[in-house]
């Protein structure tokens, strides 16, 4: 059976074929389908599932999605699910769900599993300690390779993951990571501390959970280890966790940059009231600034009643503009969201945007002019030629800058990027070509 079948099958109430379905089907695909689904139907296929199948499916959906799973099931299916769970992920699921909900969670669990859930639930939301795994398996410095392998042996299927192993002295102070590979390439009486790195990097539990994803990212690695003030291991960070914690800035970044409020859950399940109030609120917002253009466009009437031609150019000029700006807004915040540019580099971005500006607004300048002598005349062509480079460089170097500017006084740099930035240069944009224009023309 095809993938988009699935949905015939439960237009027509077929639970066996819907049962055959999900057993051909991988957990991340399966979950995928779960989260598109109103909550009476995914949590319908979900109790189709088998034991083992179910919590494989479970682990890959988005905490509100497992809201919706968990919110459906009774007591004892409830508490079998949340009890299987890794505490890093209940943690997750805790951090977005009401109070009440919490509370039955907690309830329902063991002193242990309790325990672990509460102290991570401890650290702020968007640190690392909150989205750690405090299952990590640490040597001592003084074991022998082949005694750690032993205790990798034993106590391996408890830990997150046995492929990165923090070692510590007796007071599980870090001293290094040792890897797996290490332990079973070195001889058999190699002391651990001999085939320890301590270069490798280590995030307090404080730390922001971007920051230590982007490390990750940028120094390849596999599990990130997470200690506590005094330096003592009380967690790992592993890929698959960084590699959410990404994709969710990357998210919400990209909802900022198109002007509209992230929303939870999965597009095709969320309700279109949901959708039309995080758009609508930036709008307005946008349509407040847009005022700006009025209002030039009003400063300025004279200047147009002079020259009905003019006009005739204002949509190329504010679009090619608005569109500059947004190009660069763009690049600034990627840049500074994988940590290529810091705050410090203002003046430098600046800098380099006002070269691109100068050479795209030139290029453009010498297309915009033959079109401009066709239409309205070589005066009219000479005033947009010269309006294009300038407000390039201009659009250029605001959208290069706002972000960095945005950062450092404590804003998201996504919330200044392409649609305010394209507001703003559309307003400046005009007084630069009707002041170019008075200039040229002499009115």
């Amino acid at each position: 059976m095809g993938l988009d079948s699935l949905e015939d099958l439960i237009d027509a109430n077929d639970v066996s074929g819907m049962k055959q379905w999900l057993d051909e089907h991988p957990p991340h695909v399966i979950a995928d389908e779960l989260g598109r689904n109103e909550a009476i139907t995914a949590v319908l296929l979900f109790r189709l599932l088998d034991k083992d199948h179910a919590l494989a499916v479970f682990e890959e959906l988005d905490p509100v999605d497992q809201q919706k799973i968990l919110s459906g099931l009774r007591d004892k299916a409830f508490y079998e699910l949340v009890e299987a769970m890794d505490p890093d992920d209940r943690a997750r699921l805790l951090g977005e769900a009401p109070a009440k909900f919490t509370q039955r969670v907690l309830a329902g669990l063991s002193l242990e599993q309790r325990s672990l859930t509460a102290r991570l639930l401890g650290y702020e939301d968007g640190t690392v300690g909150r989205i750690m795994s405090p299952a990590v398996l640490v040597l001592r410095g003084e074991l022998t390779a082949k005694d750690a392998l032993q205790v990798v042996r034993e106590r391996g299927e408890n830990a997150e993951t046995v492929y990165t192993l923090p070692v510590v002295d007796n007071s599980r102070r870090f001293q290094g990571v040792v890897t797996l590979r290490e332990l079973v390439l070195g001889g058999p009486d190699t002391l651990v501390a001999d085939l320890a790195s301590s270069e490798k990097p280590t995030v307090p539990a404080t730390e922001d959970a971007e920051v230590a994803a982007r490390l990750m990212q940028d120094a390849n690695l596999l599990a990130l280890i997470v200690v506590d003030s005094e330096d003592r291991v009380i967690g790992v960070l592993t890929i698959d966790d960084a590699f959410e914690v990404i994709e969710a800035a990357d998210t919400e970044d990209v909802a900022r940059q198109s002007a509209t409020t992230p929303w939870i859950g999965h597009y095709m399940a969320v309700s279109v009231v949901q959708l039309a109030r995080s758009r609508v609120v930036w709008l307005l917002l946008l349509i407040v600034a847009a005022s700006l253009t009025v209002g030039v466009l009003e400063a300025f009437e004279g200047t147009l009643a002079q020259v009905v031609q003019l006009a005739a150019f204002i949509p190329l000029l504010i679009g090619t503009g608005g569109n500059s700006g947004a190009q660069a807004a763009t690049a600034a915040v990627r840049a500074l969201a994988v940590g290529e540019l810091r705050t410090s580099d203002v003046l430098r971005v600046a800098f380099r945007e006002s070269r691109v500006g100068l050479l795209v607004g030139l290029t453009l300048a010498a297309v915009a002019f033959v079109f401009g002598l066709l239409i309205a005349g070589s005066g009219i062509a000479v005033a947009v030629s010269l309006s294009l480079v300038v407000i390039c460089v201009w659009a250029a170097m605001i959208g290069g800058t706002m972000p960095l500017l945005a950062k450092r006084v404590g804003i998201d740099p996504a919330v200044v990027s392409a649609p305010l930035v394209t507001t703003l240069v559309d307003a400046t944009g005009l007084i630069i070509y009707f002041l170019i224009a008075r200039a040229v023309l002499g009115i």
